[in-house]
């Protein structure tokens, strides 16, 4: 393995630290990176756009927990992937992008691919954006951003290298034994922790989407009678079952004034940023305790009683496994009560939703990853739909970008085949990166794909309304879904019932390959 192009070397570095698929397109300024892919037995996936490459590393980081991943060219191919490098960034995703680079632009003008900072562009929407001038450089950064992605708050970061230096001949990378660890609690924390629920009468826990490794919420909140909430992101960390668990609804207006009753609140692996909460304050007047494996979020939240540094599963056992536990004056009736009155504002506000959400959850396995685009129906599904399991819905939150729902489900499902994962995109942002349904096609990949059509941009239209603005470019012509999925070579199914979803839906995770089911807006 001596004295080969570092391109190739870099594929059987990252094969050796563990990276099994990489994402992405080649092109004359990355061939360098293609050189060593097939013996360093790396497996590639085509993608048919960079933007679909970035958000399929994004699905599969999601699903197995490991690096998402991509191979692009210098200029466009980086700018391409830059909304999924922003996506990832807001959403805590483990994203590693490495791009060639042109050697020298101070000088030179007009070369192909050309930009004026490719590694300042990038280093905009990820956690760093470097370039690797020396072997050394690049196997030394490589390392850098796995040994962070597995002890600090998992963000994109970007290399670049230089074309001639990809093609320079370079030794192999060093071999490197990474010691693994996660943050534990200052043990007087969790008892101040303990102390501060035992003597609450209306405590509730908050778990975002940093502790959906938390195998104890459940635990955890009945053993202090504590009233919950999950953020989106953390929906499935406590089990809808569970007393005194008021869902995902922390968005709703009205959670203010539940909060505003609690006298603790202990908040877990979340910003409560404006996608968690939609408004500027939680609501609480009470003693606030922050958890979190960031130190920029604790930093950032000076009415915090007390910040805890640690890690979300560290931090819960520890807490639970303490003698002790709390008496509070919570009652099933008013969280059961306050929850069905939310249902019903949000059948309210987004008409016809909630009957196809019902349905099709009715229709699939409990264990299905689900990937959801901006759209209607995702923002209204996500509050009612009850996850058993966390980690099992990813939804483009933070950066909020359109199209992300195709093609991560193509990276959920290439990270874990032997189980079923779908996607849920609105028929807008579903053409986005329609072309990514290839990729699905290509690699016979049993995926359903809802397509929720109800001909316009909802939310959009609805806001404008809201603002007494009159509409103006809501409403869209569309294609025929299901002859443009036939035309892919999907299989497809229009429904028109909803009677009938359990057999489309079974039929189509059994399916070779992807099926493109298509769901008009007010279907019954």
């Amino acid at each position: 393995m001596a004295n080969r192009p570092l391109g190739a070397q870099i594929s059987h570095m990252l094969k050796d630290r563990g990276i099994k698929v990489i994402f992405g397109i080649p092109g004359v300024h990355n061939q360098e990176m293609y050189r060593g892919i097939e013996e360093a037995g790396l497996t590639h996936v085509l993608a048919r756009h960079e933007q679909g490459a970035g958000f399929m590393a994004d699905g599969y980081a999601r699903a197995t927990g490991q690096v998402g991943v991509c191979y692009v060219i210098t200029g466009p191919g980086l700018c391409n992937i830059m909304t999924p490098m922003g996506q990832a960034y807001s959403d805590s995703v483990p994203m590693l992008v490495l791009s060639s680079c042109l050697a020298e632009t101070a000088l030179q003008r007009g070369q192909l691919h050309q930009m004026k900072d490719q590694q300042g562009a990038a280093a905009a929407v990820c956690d760093w954006s470097q370039t690797a001038q020396t072997a050394d450089a690049a196997y030394g950064l490589i390392d850098r951003a796995l040994y962070e992605f597995a002890h600090d708050r998992p963000r994109p970061k970007h290399i670049c290298v230089p074309i001639p230096q990809l093609e320079t001949a370079a030794p192999m990378a060093p071999i490197v034994h990474h010691v693994s660890g996660a943050v534990a609690p200052d043990q007087t924390q969790v008892v101040l922790a303990q102390k501060a629920l035992r003597g609450a009468k209306r405590p509730i826990f908050i778990f975002g989407g940093g502790a959906k490794h938390v195998d104890c919420a459940d635990d955890l909140v009945s053993k202090f009678e504590a009233a919950s909430f999950t953020t989106y992101a953390g929906r499935g960390v406590v089990l809808p079952q569970t007393a005194l668990h008021f869902g995902s609804t922390l968005a709703r207006p009205e959670s203010k004034e539940v909060l505003a009753q609690s006298d603790l609140v202990v908040a877990i692996g979340t910003e409560l940023a404006q996608v968690d909460l939609w408004r500027d304050t939680l609501g609480t007047t009470g003693q606030i305790i922050r958890v979190d494996i960031d130190p920029e979020v604790l930093a950032s939240t000076p009415n915090s009683d007390f910040a805890i540094r640690a890690d979300a599963q560290l931090f819960c056992t520890a807490l639970k496994d303490l003698d002790g536990s709390g008496v509070t004056d919570w009652t099933q009736a008013e969280v059961t009560a306050t929850c069905a009155r939310w249902r019903a504002d949000i059948e309210m506000e987004r008409p016809n939703v909630l009957p196809v959400a019902d349905a099709i959850r009715a229709a699939v396995p409990s264990d299905t990853m689900i990937y959801s685009d901006m759209t209607q129906f995702a923002y209204a599904a996500k509050e009612v739909w009850p996850m058993e399991r966390a980690g099992h819905w990813h939804h483009p939150s933070g950066f909020g970008t359109l199209g992300y729902a195709l093609p991560a489900a193509i990276g959920g499902k290439i990270g874990r085949p032997d189980q079923p994962v779908m996607a849920i995109a609105g028929d807008y942002g579903f053409q986005y990166t329609i072309q990514e349904l290839m990729v699905a096609v290509e690699l016979e990949l049993s995926l359903p794909i809802v397509v929720w059509d109800n001909g316009k941009l909802g939310e959009i239209e609805a806001s404008m309304i809201a603002a007494q603005i009159a509409p103006n470019s809501v409403v869209q012509r569309n294609p025929d879904f299901v002859q443009l999925g036939k035309a892919y070579g999907a299989a497809t199914a229009q429904q028109d019932t909803l009677a009938e979803l359990g057999d489309v839906f079974k039929d189509a995770f059994q399916h070779k390959g992807p099926t493109l089911i298509h769901l008009r807006a007010g279907i019954q």
